[in-house]
């Protein structure tokens, strides 16, 4: 395989080391959401809101969109979700396993 792919999979994983951004992620899995939107149901200032998406636009994995005066953010590819979701069920798994 390309160890560019490997160096390209492993910055994309490393956005997923914060707990922030994968709430964001978690919250944008059914539609686009402003940026105040998620201030609210993150409880982050606007900048932090905004410093998180950012990166995770800087790598693809969110774009955005103007509409007036709010900007608002999507996933890329809905495979992200997917990979989100197998990732959290086999840490469930895991820790189920270990009780």
């Amino acid at each position: 395989m390309n160890k560019n792919l490997y160096k390209i999979h492993s910055e994309v994983c490393k956005i997923f080391s914060n707990p922030t951004r994968l709430e964001i992620l978690d919250l944008l899995r059914g539609s686009g959401m402003s940026v105040s939107q998620l201030m609210q149901k993150t409880g982050l200032s606007q900048a932090n809101v905004s410093q998180h998406l950012s990166i995770m636009r800087s790598k693809g994995i969110v774009v955005d969109e103007r509409r007036g005066k709010n900007v608002y953010y999507r996933l890329y590819n809905p495979k992200v979700v997917r990979a989100f979701d197998i990732m959290r069920q086999a840490l469930i798994e895991n820790l189920r396993g270990r009780l």
